[in-house]
C-alpha cells in the first residue's frame, strides 16, 4: 500500500466534487428535524479529468497509472504538475487532499481513451477519493 504519483500530463479541464460527511436526517410527524453526524471527515470525493489531444504516448502513461493502482491496494497522488495546475494552491490542495483530509484518490472506473487522429488521443478519467478503512 503506497502513493503512486499520478503521470506529469496536464488536463484540458477537471471537475471537482469535495465529498461529504456521513449524515443523516431525521424528520419527525411534526416536521421537526434531527440531523446525526456520524463522522467528521468527508468520503466519496469526485474528480474528473480531461486530456484532449495529448500524444499516445502521454494516454499510455495514463494507461499504465490506471494498470499499477487499481489491481493492489495502491492510491493515486498528484504532485504541483498534475491535475491542479492553474488553480490557487488553496483550491489546489483540495483537488490533491492534501492537509490531513485522509482521502486517498483511485480510479472510480476504467480511463475512456478516444482517438482523434493517428498518433493523438482524448482521455477521461473518473477518480473517487475514499477513507481506507
Amino acid at each position: 500500500m503506497a502513493a503512486v504519483a499520478f503521470p506529469s500530463v496536464k488536463p484540458t479541464g477537471r471537475s471537482y466534487t469535495p465529498g461529504s460527511y456521513p449524515i443523516t436526517d431525521f424528520v419527525a410527524l411534526n416536521g421537526a428535524t434531527t440531523r446525526m453526524l456520524y463522522g467528521n471527515r468527508r468520503s466519496n470525493a469526485e474528480l474528473n479529468l480531461d486530456f484532449q489531444n495529448i500524444s499516445d504516448d502521454k494516454a499510455a502513461l495514463i494507461l499504465q497509472n490506471y494498470e499499477r493502482v487499481t489491481p493492489s491496494a495502491d492510491w493515486i497522488s498528484f504532485t504541483s504538475t498534475d491535475a491542479a495546475t492553474g488553480a490557487s494552491t488553496s483550491l489546489a490542495n483540495y483537488i490533491r487532499e492534501v492537509g490531513g483530509s485522509g482521502l486517498r484518490w483511485r480510479y472510480a472506473s476504467p480511463p475512456q481513451v478516444t482517438g482523434v487522429f493517428p498518433g493523438v488521443s482524448t482521455v477521461t478519467c473518473k477518480l473517487v477519493a475514499m477513507l481506507d478503512g
